[in-house]
């Protein structure tokens, strides 16, 4: 068998170091793969917005599946191509199902073109050092939105994720990525595997025909769905019981690794 005709790989805490920098190596990794005419897919929680220097290091190269699958993004135009996006109605009923039964959450929704928070929702790094602040707003509901997020002060991320879909599992998509207690929430069915597929399918790609690369549960449903599936070194423990490979960590250059391999080796 050659080599996958498509790679898919998360980016924090996968293929970008923990620094959130694409190393020269991984970005040489990533060239060879679209020089061997395959397709290069990042698929990432990240919002569009934080794409930017992405873009720029890997030369405008591939497409970005970003929010969860909720959003495909062309990292050559930097437009939102696709959206799959959660209703108001289904927001206001999930936002008020786990008010009532979690105390302490704040929450924040990711639009297409921004994001709106409450005050008690604290901003990621990435939002603090572009000086963004995001709308401070108690209407989070009244529009359709990517992904809405739920934030706890203090509880374990993996029993926050159960009790979530418990709760709002059959209204929207829950799962983690951050390492905090920080539930990502997309419309219901809406996955990193239910966009790659759809882009996979688009292209005549199969499953057996793709390698996948990821660190976070949010990883776990396009990891079983690729054909060959990597974990990093540094993965959550669910996602390395998952995979059928480990690489090295991801401050190793473990995506980059196998790319060489797959497509002619580090030049």
């Amino acid at each position: 068998m050659g080599s996958p005709r498509l790679v898919a790989t998360d980016l924090d805490g996968t293929a970008l170091r923990s620094d959130g920098t694409v190393s020269p190596r991984t970005a040489a990794a990533f060239a060879l793969v679209e020089s061997a005419g395959a397709t290069l897919v990042f698929v990432t929680g990240r919002p569009p917005r934080w794409m930017r220097p992405i873009a720029a290091a890997v030369r405008h190269r591939g497409l970005a599946i970003c929010a969860n699958g909720a959003l495909v993004y062309d990292l050559h135009t930097e437009q939102i191509v696709k959206s799959h996006l959660i209703d108001p109605d289904v927001l206001e009923e999930v936002v008020s199902r786990l008010r009532e039964k979690i105390p302490g959450l704040a929450f924040s929704v990711e639009y297409e073109g921004g994001f709106a928070r409450e005050s008690g929702f604290l901003l990621d790094s990435l939002d603090r050092v572009a000086g963004l602040s995001g709308a401070r707003t108690n209407a989070l509901t009244a529009l359709p939105c990517a992904k809405l997020l739920a934030l706890h002060p203090g509880m374990d991320p993996d029993a926050l994720q159960d009790n979530v879909c418990e709760l709002v599992g059959h209204l929207v998509t829950p799962t983690h990525s951050s390492g905090r207690a920080m539930i990502e929430m997309s419309a219901h069915g809406v996955t990193k595997a239910s966009a790659l597929a759809a882009l996979a399918e688009g292209r005549a790609v199969t499953p057996a025909e793709v390698v996948a690369f990821g660190d976070m549960p949010n990883d776990l449903p396009m990891l079983r769905w690729a054909g060959t599936s990597y974990a990093v070194a540094n993965a959550h423990g669910e996602v390395l019981a998952a995979v059928d490979h480990v690489t090295a960590a991801n401050d190793d250059d473990g995506v980059a690794e196998i790319l060489e391999t797959l497509y002619g080796g580090y030049r």
